[in-house]
């Protein structure tokens, strides 16, 4: 299937790893010009030449944190002016602090709101002055199945990235006559460093192995395993895609089957 993306320019923040670097690069591979954001500068400009060595794609990194009120403009700004334009805006970003309602005091729920909301928000209200310019405009929040299933001691996510869930559905109905899709991605556990990193605070407080915490994660998906980023962005690259020029307001669930419910 062609996806109607070659030339089209795309903003990916949270992608010098994992699910976002995943979908950078597949949107290269699709004939996109991308930008990449990482909070790392070495980090995210050597994942922009690794994407440019495997795709030829033209890929600029730019170096930022989401979570600061000033940055999603600045890297709006700086990828129309690199590219001339915006058509696909991807709002990833990392993972608040992990805790219970015991541990986590108002400073790391204000940081989690600023990383897990306030991002998408920013970063959407900046790009729509470009999006609508556009004649294949796309949005997509990467969220967490935890907004349908909440996880053990991610009190914060779990709480938070349901309100970027609303955003998200809220924008499709606002946004739709303009012909401005929004959609969601939900991932369940994927292997990337973020899942290692809660693997291994897991192992500590069960004295047992990261291993062992993965194989035990893993056992309770259908499928029997972890999900791997690449199977993350193909599903992310054609929401955004014309391809999928009438779907919107979906919140896809890339889980394996870990969420039972049936809504």
């Amino acid at each position: 299937m062609d996806l109607n993306l070659n030339s089209r320019i795309a903003l990916v923040t949270g992608a010098s790893k994992g699910l976002g670097y995943a979908t950078a690069l597949q949107l290269a591979r699709e004939g996109c010009k991308v930008v990449i954001n990482g909070r790392d500068e070495a980090r995210v400009n050597g994942a922009a030449e690794r994407i440019r060595n495997e795709t030829g794609a033209e890929v600029v990194a730019l170096a930022g944190d989401v979570g600061l009120p000033d940055m999603p403009a600045k890297l709006v700004q700086q990828t129309v002016d690199a590219f001339g334009g915006l058509d696909i805006l991807i709002t990833n970003t990392g993972g608040p602090t992990p805790g219970n309602i015991d541990s986590l005091d108002e400073a790391a729920w204000q940081k989690g709101i600023d990383l897990c909301l306030m991002a998408h928000v920013r970063l959407i209200q900046t790009a729509l002055p470009h999006l609508r310019k556009s004649r294949s405009a796309s949005i997509l929040t990467v969220t967490s199945v935890s907004v349908k299933q909440p996880i053990q001691n991610l009190l914060i996510s779990n709480s938070v990235r349901a309100a970027a869930v609303g955003l998200t559905k809220s924008l499709a109905i606002d946004l739709g006559r303009e012909g401005i899709r929004v959609n969601s991605i939900l991932p369940g556990w994927t292997e990337t460093e973020r899942v290692t990193e809660l693997m291994t605070a897991r192992a500590t407080t069960n004295q047992s192995t990261v291993e062992e915490e993965m194989r035990r994660q893993a056992a309770e998906t259908p499928l029997g395993r972890m999900g791997q980023p690449e199977e993350f962005a193909r599903a992310a690259v054609f929401l955004v895609s014309p391809a999928a020029s009438y779907i919107t307001g979906v919140m896809l669930q890339v889980d394996g089957g870990s969420y039972k419910g049936t809504l």
